[in-house]
């Protein structure tokens, strides 16, 4: 870096060198009957999480589809982490999930990404069995073979591999933007806090702002 130059999280993705990773939205976490509360009643599921779901399907999910659609009309690089073992029974499993006690087997269902956001064909997914996708999978070496340098991260939960991703990208030399809007937690007030936590470790922005800002870039692009 040139002596003098000024260092700051607040700068504007570069679709050359950027890439929008989206964690954890798979039917495991996001559907109701995906497994992760699946030993609660109906009427407990709906009591103590009816408002995380209604909030994930009417707003959250929404903001990652625009925000990805905009990011693949800037050719940004879409990743995808999921929780999933290597194995059928989980033996390769971080000690701390085999303490929680949940398995997502090698290859099941409740390993994929819910339809609402299915990866194309070309898209990178890369299942983890760790919180943070930096720790158990080969994601640093994958993002440094694609040139990237920025990354903007969504998805679930905010307190939890979201977190993890974003502390663990800052540490490793990313520049990291958080999309506020695009995240979800099992409360509003985890979510809030998790963000407030975060905050001086990245860049925080709303979906409509990192889409202005992408609109932005693809004219600037095309007149170069």
């Amino acid at each position: 870096m040139p002596a003098g130059a000024i260092l700051t999280r607040d700068l504007p993705l570069d679709p050359q060198q950027s890439a929008l990773l989206i964690v954890d939205v798979q039917n495991y976490c996001v559907r109701r009957d995906g497994g992760e509360l699946t030993h609660l009643s109906p009427e407990q599921l709906e009591a103590d999480y009816g408002a995380y779901f209604r909030r994930m399907e009417s707003v959250t999910i929404p903001k990652m589809q625009r925000l990805r659609s905009a990011c693949r009309g800037a050719e940004v690089e879409v990743l995808y982490t999921t929780i999933e073992s290597l194995t059928r029974d989980g033996r390769d499993r971080s000690l701390d999930y085999k303490i929680s006690g949940f398995n997502i087997p090698k290859g099941s269902w409740e390993g994929r990404v819910v339809d609402a956001l299915m990866p194309a064909e070309d898209e990178i997914v890369l299942p983890k069995s760790s919180s943070s996708v930096f720790i158990s999978t080969n994601i640093d070496y994958v993002l440094r073979n694609l040139g990237i340098k920025q990354l903007a991260i969504c998805g679930i939960r905010t307190d939890h591999c979201v977190q993890s991703a974003v502390r663990d990208a800052c540490d490793l030399g990313y520049l990291v933007t958080l999309v506020t809007d695009a995240c979800t937690a099992f409360t509003e007030d985890r979510h809030e806090s998790a963000l407030d936590m975060l905050k001086g470790y990245c860049r925080q922005v709303t979906t409509s702002g990192l889409l202005a800002e992408l609109r932005a870039e693809v004219p600037a692009k095309a007149a170069r």
